[in-house]
Order: structure tokens, then sequence, then C-alpha cells
């Protein structure tokens, strides 16, 4: 029985047109067949690409093996490494990564849900060898040096922090919590390893952001670190929306269908107003703070998460810069078009053309980005009564643009009228 099985599934994948079969199954239609054999062929390709991309994308051990080998020589230093490298309480889950660079994974510590993310240097992915992965990640942790005193590493980060947020009075202030947030011990003092483990972990955007603005509402809660890897608050749902579709699979899945599926799959409207509120005052947040405005740079759903009560959280803020790093980014810059001025996926300036060079303001602001991104969201399923106004608003939202300067007022405006319309609707309710 079993050697017919295996003929039969041997002529199913590599015979369908073969006499023998169609003997064999008169009434199988040859082209059915066919279908069954291309099926199974996409199938193997999809379940390829799936496993090609998991190798590339998930390297936790590899995160977990540079860390640890590198705490425990002394190195480095961090309120998690005794967690994940000696009492081994502080696990690796399912991987949830979008770059090679960039590790992000679902966790555990002392059996409580965690996010755990890391970095792994371009560099070690050409040369396979773990000593060369250590020799990679080394040079993260060459600053300071041996004989930096206190007051010289203070110094160290206010430059660093003046660099990338400009000129603000709160930067000392900052480097203070720095610099306790490093003291993992407490004693007041910072040990070499400590100092090291903090200025490698300002060098990632998303965790130099994610202090600064760690009193926001809508920004992930930082837990914890060991070297450059840090733990996070975890989030249950990390987009806008439920269904993602793998690159590769992309030109093969209607758009249509993916967009049905994600309006089948949403939170019903009133929490999805919650969400869009909670958005929006993410923006007022960012706008003006004590360390100067940032920006919203790549305005996917991929970057706007929210958790178990609907309460907004911008699941990566690595889609987020300070204006000063933009600006120092394109000021001067040379270009052919505007398209030339552009930092990320969307903060673009205008390019003078006749000097050739880059103006250094962004011309669309966070408001409009998100406006454009909440549209499909948002209006799908909204109350009758109330889609006429909102859908009124969203297209006056994203029309928005100017420098900020000369639009501070119009943009308050507009996202305070917003932000008014979708709380009326769902105040003095369950949503609320």
């Amino acid at each position: 029985m079993a050697r017919a099985l295996r003929r039969f599934i041997h002529l199913v994948l590599f015979c369908p047109l073969s006499k023998g079969l169609q003997s064999r199954l008169p009434s199988v239609k040859v082209k059915y067949l066919l279908l069954a054999w291309l099926g199974v062929l996409v199938a193997s390709w999809v379940l390829y690409m799936q496993y090609a991309s998991y190798s590339e994308l998930c390297r936790g051990n590899v995160c977990r093996a540079v860390i640890c080998d590198h705490y425990s020589r002394g190195v480095i230093s961090g309120s998690y490494c005794k967690a994940l490298c000696e009492q081994k309480t502080l696990t690796l889950g399912h991987c949830m990564s979008t770059s090679s660079q960039h590790q992000v994974y679902g966790g555990h510590w002392k059996k409580r849900p965690v996010v755990i993310k890391c970095g792994i240097e371009e560099g070690a992915k050409t040369d396979s060898g773990p000593d060369s992965l250590l020799r990679h990640q080394g040079s993260l942790f060459d600053k300071p040096t041996r004989g930096t005193s206190m007051d010289e590493f203070k110094e160290m980060l206010q430059n660093f922090l003046k660099a990338n947020f400009g000129e603000q009075p709160s930067l000392s202030a900052l480097a203070d919590r720095l610099i306790s947030l490093a003291d993992v011990n407490q004693d007041s003092k910072l040990s070499l390893a400590e100092a090291k483990s903090i200025w490698a972990l300002l060098h990632v955007n998303e965790f130099l952001l994610m202090v600064a603005l760690q009193e926001k509402e809508h920004t992930p809660k930082l837990l914890g670190f060991c070297g450059d890897l840090y733990v996070t608050e975890p989030l249950g749902h990390t987009s806008l929306y439920r269904l993602e579709v793998p690159p590769y699979l992309q030109t093969l899945v209607p758009g249509a269908l993916i967009s049905g599926l994600n309006r089948w799959l949403a939170p019903a409207w009133p929490r999805r107003a919650r969400i869009t509120i909670g958005l929006l005052e993410f923006v007022e947040e960012v706008f003006h703070g004590p360390y100067g405005s940032f920006l919203i740079c790549d305005s996917s759903p991929r970057h706007v998460g929210y958790n178990a009560k609907y309460d907004c959280k911008i699941a990566d803020l690595r889609a987020v810069a300070s204006e000063a790093t933009v600006r120092a980014h394109l000021k001067g810059r040379r270009c052919e078009s505007n398209a030339d001025c552009t930092y990320g996926r969307d903060c673009t300036a205008t390019c003078d053309r006749l000097a050739k060079r880059c103006n250094a303001e962004v011309v669309q602001p966070n408001l409009a980005k998100v406006c454009a991104l909440l549209q499909d969201f948002l209006l799908f399923g909204a109350p009758p009564e109330l889609r006429g106004d909102l859908e009124r608003q969203l297209r006056t939202c994203v029309t928005l643009s100017g420098l900020a300067s000369q639009m501070e007022v119009h943009h308050s405006l507009v996202l305070n009228n917003l932000k008014t319309l979708l709380w009326k609707t769902i105040s003095n309710t369950q949503y609320s």
C-alpha cells in the first residue's frame, strides 16, 4: 500500500501529463492535474522563500552569543545581562524582525511577555565564522576608553545629544538621565563597561528616542538593556493592519484582496477611532517638545501599533527622527529634483534647481502624513452621519503643506477639529 501511494505521489508531481496516469485515473481531467502540479510548485516556492527570509532575518542565537561573550569578558554591562546570560530568565521567542541588522523578538522575562531588540552589523553576514561576528560587534564598544573621567564622559554625552537634537536647554538633564540609566548597580559611579554600553545604545536611533520620549504616553516603555540589546514592553498589535503580505508574495496576491481581508479583521470602528486619537496625540507630543521637534519619516502602518486596550503605541521609533538630524542631512545636499532631498522614506524638502542644493525644511508636516495613513483605516465602517464630515476633515488634513513655522496655528486647528469630532462620537461609551 505504501509503495502504491509513493508511486501515485510521484506521478502527480512529476508526470501530470503522462498516459500512464491518465489510464489509472481516467475520470481526472489533465487540466486539474496541471493546476495541482502548479499549486505544489507555488507552495514549495513560498515555503522556500519563507525559510530563506527567516534564516536571514532571524539570528537571535548570534545576538545572544555576541552579547553574552562581551558580558562574560566584562566589556559591557546592563540591567538584563544576568537574566540573559546567567539566570536564563530572559528568553528570546518568536521572531518579528523585518531587517537582518535589527533583530526583534517576542520573548519572556520571568515568564512575563517582553520585546527584545538587538543589532547585527552588515559586515557580519559576509563572514560565517563565530570569531568574525564577535570582531564585527567589538567596534561598537570601543568608546569611551580607559582613563576617561566622569566629566569628560558627560561632555561626550552632551556633544552627542547636541549633534542629534540641536541646541536645546534640556540636554544637560537628558545626559543626567542617561548616566542614571547606565548606573546599573546604583552606586552613583559609572564603570567602564556601563559607560561603553550606554554609549553603544545611544547610536541606536530608536533607543535614543525612547529615552528622550519616555514620558510620552504613546512611546513603548523601556524595561532594561544589556550592551546594545534592549528590552521594551510588549504590544498586542505591532501594525495598524493585522494581515501583512511578505514582499515576495505581493505580486501574486491582489491588493484588493488584502485590503478586504484587513477590513474584515480590523477592530470595531469606535476602537479604530480610539487608536486614531492616540496617533494624533503622538503627533502633538513630538511637536515642539523639550528636545525640539521630531519628524515621522516613514509613515507606514507597520510602525503604528496598539495594545489590548486599543491605546496607540509607536511600534517602531526608527521611523522617527529629530528635526535637527533631518535638517543637517538635507541642508546643502546636492540635488536635481525634490526626490533627491529626502530623508528616510518621506521626509522631503524642496530642491533649489538653480543652486542644485536642497533646502533644509521638510515640506509635508507629520499631521498630513498621518492623515493619509488614516484615510483607509478610519473611513470604512464609519457611522453614516459622521462619514461626510470625517472625509472632509481628512481631505483638508492630507493637503497640509508649507513651512512649519508658517502653519503652526493651522496645523493645531486641523488636528484639534479632527480629535474633537472623534471624541464626540465615542465619548461616554465603553470605547472612551
